[in-house]
């Protein structure tokens, strides 16, 4: 797939194709701040079982069918696709939620998510063989700091009440997020991306479920708001966000995708602010600064590489895993 620059591709298409990116960046954004919205009426295992109940219910008929292949490999597949699972959804959601629960902003949680290309890149050459460019590793660096300023902000400010160690939980979720691209980019099977996501939701839903079990909190809340919450994170995030990544990613190409994705944190703040008076303060502003700026140095191509296309080995969750390196 060629990367399309969107300058360009704007001056084809018009105003539809930039109206979707904006929309995207919103939907993708909108599942930090769903996360906060139905954890003022429930807990988060609470959430996450009734969240993810009903994506696997819609989405597991796309498992009747089987795929072509043997029996063995079909079966391996599926297995790497449940570890995938299993990091991606249940791991990445869990840690994020529990985070905006004790009260980590819903921006530092988005910031924190936000630098995991960052860390894929600079580890792809130890763990994949692929090459690190000096400027990549700088970008990396400069994308830590950015997030470390972001942190230390949010845990500094007025009024914070989350303990310190809830700094750490986003830091978690992304590293499973890392760990599961990783696995998933090992796979020797390609599944459709569709049933990726099935077996991911099924797989959440499964686990979450046995959670909420355990901990007793299986029964939702009668509040209008939870279901609100619900509807909007079953909706906005996992169908607007994950079925626009797909479109732009044909449209735009990997890289055009990508940058969108590192506006979700800045994006997210903003909700954070104006829905929940989360602190927005020049530091916290300048941390997003260099945060993008170290984006900037890992996904912008250099010359030499500008006309190579880029590659993508499936889906993680709810991102694609592409060779971001």
């Amino acid at each position: 797939m060629m990367t399309i620059p969107i300058g360009v591709l704007l001056g084809r298409r018009g105003l539809v194709v930039a109206g979707l990116s904006v929309v995207f960046v919103l939907c993708w954004s909108s599942g930090f701040i769903g996360a906060k919205l139905g954890s003022a009426d429930a807990s988060v295992l609470t959430i996450l079982m009734w969240r993810f109940l009903p994506l696997a219910l819609v989405l597991s008929p796309l498992l009747l069918r089987v795929p072509a292949g043997p029996g063995s490999s079909r079966t391996a597949g599926v297995l790497r696709q449940v570890a995938v699972g299993a990091l991606s959804q249940t791991g990445y959601v869990l840690t994020v939620y529990w985070a905006i629960g004790l009260g980590v902003s819903t921006g530092t949680t988005a910031l924190v998510d936000g630098i995991q290309p960052l860390v894929v890149a600079a580890l792809a050459g130890p763990l994949l063989g692929a090459v690190v460019t000096g400027r990549q590793w700088l970008g990396l660096g400069l994308g830590l700091v950015g997030v470390l300023v972001v942190t230390l902000a949010d845990a500094f400010a007025p009024g914070s009440r989350a303990p310190g160690w809830s700094y750490l939980l986003p830091f978690v979720g992304m590293l499973c997020l890392v760990a599961a691209t990783f696995l998933e980019r090992r796979a020797r099977v390609v599944m459709p991306p569709l049933r990726v996501l099935a077996i991911h939701c099924l797989t959440s839903g499964v686990i979450f479920t046995g959670l909420a079990v355990a901990a007793g909190q299986v029964v939702p809340p009668l509040t209008p708001g939870f279901w609100i919450a619900l509807a909007w994170l079953i909706v906005l995030p996992t169908f607007g966000g994950y079925g626009l990544y797909w479109l732009l990613l044909r449209r735009l190409g990997v890289t055009a995708v990508n940058t969108l994705m590192f506006l979700v944190p800045p994006v997210t703040a903003l909700w954070g602010a104006a829905l929940f008076a989360e602190p927005l303060t020049p530091l916290t502003i300048s941390g997003f600064v260099v945060a993008l700026a170290a984006t900037a140095l890992v996904t912008v191509p250099s010359s030499d590489r500008r006309r190579a296309p880029a590659t993508c080995s499936g889906v993680t969750g709810s991102t694609v895993a592409c060779h971001r390196s």
